[in-house]
This record gives structure tokens, C-alpha cells and sequence, in this order.
């Protein structure tokens, strides 16, 4: 599984610290989750998009051919 947290975080201006107070888990959570080797329980993934303003859906990207979906998607 693939996320987007840190370019969601980025356009916010928010740092991994002020993210995760936010959403109530250590910094290193984040950081893990960003780099793709935590997965986060969908209460924790709910918080995230809602901290940030999105839908889990655009948050995380669970392989190749969903993004590719997405993408044409949108398009539409």
C-alpha cells in the first residue's frame, strides 16, 4: 500500500510532529506510514483524512492499477 500523506501534509504546511498530535500517535507513526511500512488502522486512517482534509480513497493508493484508475477517473 502505497500513501500520500506526506504530499497532503506538505500542502498544508504541517509537519509530521503537528499531524500527529492531531490525530493522537507519535511522530514516528507518520513516519512510518509515509515511508509505507506501517499500516494504519482505518479509525487512525480516518483521522488522518480528516485532519488533512481529504478521503482515505485519495489518501492511500493500494496498488499500481487502483492509482491508474483513479487517474482515468478523474479524467472523466
Amino acid at each position: 500500500m502505497h500513501t500520500r500523506i506526506k504530499e497532503f501534509r506538505a500542502r498544508k504546511d504541517m509537519t509530521q510532529e503537528l499531524l500527529a498530535d492531531r490525530v493522537g500517535v507519535r511522530r514516528e507513526t507518520i513516519v512510518f506510514m509515509e515511508k509505507g511500512k506501517y499500516n494504519p488502522s482505518l479509525r487512525l486512517a480516518h483521522k488522518v483524512a480528516k485532519v488533512l482534509e481529504i478521503t482515505i480513497d485519495e489518501l492511500f493508493l493500494f496498488d499500481d492499477e487502483d492509482a491508474a484508475e483513479r487517474v482515468n477517473e478523474k479524467k472523466l
